[in-house]
């Protein structure tokens, strides 16, 4: 039971005591005592005149009498106007601690019988995953374990983007500058190598275009392009040359054509190419720790998606225009008309979205289907939404779209298409190195083996990247810093990693030595810190509770350094293994064990795992 729970409980039994009456414990208002107040807890009693037809002061003094006379847990009350602060004992913090030492999993909630699916990185297979995405795909694990914590059933799925304009300029890249490569050829994984062609294609055509300028055609084109004031008219014009003019981009439409129609060469390139890409984004995700439970194909949903736009015409949700384009009418959703299929009968990027979503309630029937993308995407989602609502999907309330901000480097923003991205891979072996770099510096680690030490680096690494990530609130924008990530100081992961191995540390050497585990029951007189750390675990069912409703990592992060820090000025100020009698040595190694372990806890929910040295 929560604490907070656990003093209304008791608040109702002295207001029962007191007034003779029965009153519903979720309407009695307790709050954390201000700082400035002597307390642990207050109880509001403000909304209770009404219900006991008291003045707040008397209730509240009423309240406290009770509580003195018959809660052993209560040290001590003091009544400020309408509220009644409450003194918890020494025994009652003492008995919680080791409440959460004997919970197998102190902080997750009773199954609630919901099944939810989020959906997560659903990269495109022309590139390999780059920092954008990692941020993408650590949101959707953390809050992926968040629900799980908080009681949800949860599926882990993606969509993989392996059609379109855009692999297609990967596979005409390959085929005319490659040579035959391959990632075995050439000792790189594949979705490098995919990536490296997508990047080549794009320089060609860069160049393809700026000779086209100089030619009389293209002088003539440009001059009579309309623009904006501060517009460039080559800039505006030049989907247009990609579209209408340009042989690359000819060649490009062509092989998507060819795609669409099944063209056997085509599609072995195609499925050659992508199944690279598929090997290097499964070792990324495997060095980062996720997994998912189901994957879907754009190059098989695009069909249901149209099964889906034919569905809408035949029960007058979308229209059809008189090129034979499919469309819906959003403007009921403060929306405007969105397209659905081309007049070529073609899809969109929504096209098989609404065929995805469908298939996913059929195969799992969930309560509630969540999306994790860039916040460039809203409107898309708010369109996805609205379209499956005029369709009467069962599930269309049922869906959320969580749109977090950009992620940006210190050297400024990233574009795939120009190869200025930071690889997801790159990423993580410069944070490991400045992890490895920094491990160097300190004597205590140099006599490990290099297993051990190669073992720690990575996992310091891995758990800066996912620490400075997460810690920001999803919907803010953000600039990732490698060097500042991997500092032992500061609101990073490395430094609550080095609270996990000092409380764990503390309390596997006494299980080694030997201590008397029960003499804490004698230890009653609890010291500011060593209560406010008490305090502080028990408020994680909370924290996990209100981070999984809000889909909001950074609370988890932040109650994980919270409860570090308080953990460092404990252990400066107080002797653990060296107590100054039995009773206070075994509460303190036990609340070490507790600290060590609700560390783990949090850290898990963001994806981080703990080295027991470093």
């Amino acid at each position: 039971m929560k604490i907070v729970q656990q003093l209304q409980a008791l608040t109702q039994r002295a207001i029962t005591q007191a007034y003779g009456k029965e009153i519903d414990a979720e309407k009695i208002v307790i709050n954390a005592t201000r700082s400035d107040m002597d307390g642990d807890f207050t109880v509001v009693t403000f909304a209770l005149a009404k219900l006991l037809g008291d003045r707040p002061d008397a209730i509240a003094a009423k309240i406290g009498e009770a509580l003195e006379a018959s809660a052993e847990d209560v040290s001590g009350v003091s009544v400020v106007k309408g509220f009644l602060n409450i003194n918890l004992a020494g025994s009652f913090w003492r008995k919680q601690l080791e409440a959460i030492k004997d919970e197998d999993q102190f902080g997750y909630a009773a199954k609630k019988g919901i099944k939810t699916a989020i959906e997560f990185s659903s990269p495109n297979t022309n590139k390999p995953l780059h920092l954008g995405h990692v941020r993408n795909i650590l949101l959707g694990w953390s809050i992926s374990k968040l629900l799980e914590a908080a009681g949800h059933d949860v599926v882990r799925v993606q969509i993989i983007n392996d059609r379109g304009i855009a692999i297609c300029k990967s596979m005409v890249a390959w085929q005319k500058f490659a040579n035959g490569a391959t990632p075995a050829s050439l000792s790189r994984k594949g979705d490098l190598v995919v990536g490296d062609y997508y990047v080549r294609f794009e320089a060609e055509f860069q160049e393809e275009y700026r000779a086209w300028q100089n030619t009389p055609a293209g002088k003539a084109a440009l001059a009579d392009v309309k623009v904006k004031e501060g517009e460039e008219p080559a800039k505006k014009y030049k989907n247009t040359y990609f579209n209408t003019i340009s042989p690359l981009g000819k060649e490009a439409k062509e092989m998507l054509l060819a795609w669409e129609a099944g063209d056997p060469s085509v599609r072995e390139l195609w499925s050659t190419m992508n199944g690279w890409v598929y090997a290097g984004h499964n070792a990324t995700y495997e060095r980062m720790g996720v997994t998912f439970d189901k994957l879907y194909y754009e190059s098989d949903t695009y069909l249901l998606g149209k099964a889906m736009a034919l569905k809408g015409l035949e029960k007058e949700a979308f229209y059809k225009k008189e090129d034979g384009s499919v469309w819906a009418d959003l403007t009921d959703a403060k929306l405007d008309q969105k397209i659905i299929l081309r007049a070529d009968g073609t899809s969109v990027y929504i096209t098989q979205d609404l065929g995805t979503a469908h298939q996913r309630f059929e195969d799992f029937g969930m309560d509630r289907m969540i999306y994790v993308t860039g916040d460039e995407q809203n409107y898309h989602f708010q369109a996805l939404f609205a379209a499956l609502a005029k369709l009467q999907e069962p599930y269309a309330d049922q869906l959320y779209h969580l749109g977090y901000g950009m992620i940006d480097l210190t050297t400024g923003k990233m574009k795939s298409r120009e190869g200025t991205v930071v690889d997801a891979d790159d990423l993580m072996e410069q944070v490991v190195a400045e992890a490895r770099a920094n491990a160097e510096e300190r004597a205590e680690i140099t006599e490990s083996d290099a297993s051990t030490r190669a073992e720690s680096a990575e996992q310091v690494g891995l758990a800066a990247i996912k620490y400075y990530i997460l810690r920001v609130g999803p919907k803010k924008r953000m600039v990732f810093n490698p060097k500042e990530s991997v500092e032992l100081q500061g609101t990073t992961g490395p430094y609550i990693q080095y609270s996990y191995v000092r409380a764990f540390g503390v309390s596997a050497r006494a299980e080694k030595e030997g201590y008397d585990a029960a003499a804490g029951g004698a230890y009653n007189e609890l010291a500011p810190a060593e209560r406010d750390l008490v305090k502080h675990l028990l408020t994680l069912p909370e924290v996990i509770e209100q981070a999984a409703e809000e889909l909001d990592p950074s609370q988890v992060a932040s109650y994980a350094y919270a409860l570090a820090k308080g953990y460092h000025r404990f252990w400066h100020d107080h002797s653990v293994l060296s107590a100054e009698n039995e009773a206070a040595k075994a509460f303190r190694v036990g609340l070490s064990h507790a600290v060590a372990k609700t560390l783990r806890t949090s850290m898990d929910l963001l994806g981080i795992s703990l080295p027991e040295r470093m």
